[in-house]
């Protein structure tokens, strides 16, 4: 895969102060980050709001539904249903990312636009899904979980019933579309963090913290 930037990618994007996502492979454990993070800012009295995407709304409740595998869609549509849930994601008035910053809030997601670049991006076209999410702002803070595939699907094997992504082939053509996502925006104001995946979950915890509280947030 290449990762050479276009044009348009020189463009600058807006960076938003106080939203940090938190991103990775399948089992990279962006989840238990992210709550984790939460907890500790709360800890210290401060005001967050926790999400994620997909959301629960109804795109993303129906999201949800295709990556279960109880409906289906192709994979241009699920980077047209990703686009559209995020969009509404960042645009609520009541309840989305742009508002609860707006209230004073620190905003904490469990992953954003990189996912699509990566899952949607390596399954129909990097350069399609590019551009779906070009008008998207950016998190002031990108953690990225870094995880071998193989150990990502060790990691969820236990599960109940795995998610269509969930395979090895997949997850390897993802893992190199992360690569390529997070190199589109090396330049950018935006502030990422590649951190190993593979550790225990409070070590990684420790080291997010210190990379994020090192600079101030806002």
């Amino acid at each position: 895969m290449t990762s050479n930037k276009t044009a348009s990618e020189t463009e600058p994007r807006q960076v938003l102060p106080g939203f940090i996502v938190f991103e990775g492979l399948d089992g990279a454990g962006t989840t238990t980050q992210a709550r984790l993070f939460v907890e500790r800012l709360r800890s210290g009295g401060a005001a967050v709001s926790a999400t994620a995407e997909p959301t629960d709304g109804p795109i993303g409740r129906h999201i949800r539904a295709v990556l279960s595998g109880s409906e289906h869609a192709s994979d241009r549509t699920m980077a047209y249903l990703f686009a559209a849930d995020r969009s509404e994601h960042l645009d609520n008035p009541d309840h989305g990312i742009l508002a609860e910053l707006k209230r004073g809030r620190y905003v904490v997601c469990d992953r954003y636009l990189f996912s699509s670049l990566a899952y949607q991006g390596s399954l129909c076209g990097f350069e399609f899904v590019r551009m779906l999410n070009s008008s998207f702002a950016l998190p002031e803070h990108l953690v990225f979980l870094e995880l071998q595939s193989r150990a990502g699907l060790e990691r969820i094997k236990t599960r109940d019933r795995n998610e269509i992504y969930e395979t090895p082939q997949i997850q390897d053509t993802v893992y190199h579309g992360y690569r390529q996502a997070l190199e589109q925006f090396r330049d950018t104001k935006m502030r990422i963090h590649r951190i190993d995946g593979s550790a225990a979950p409070e070590t990684i915890a420790e080291e997010v913290w210190r990379r994020i509280a090192i600079t101030p947030i806002h």
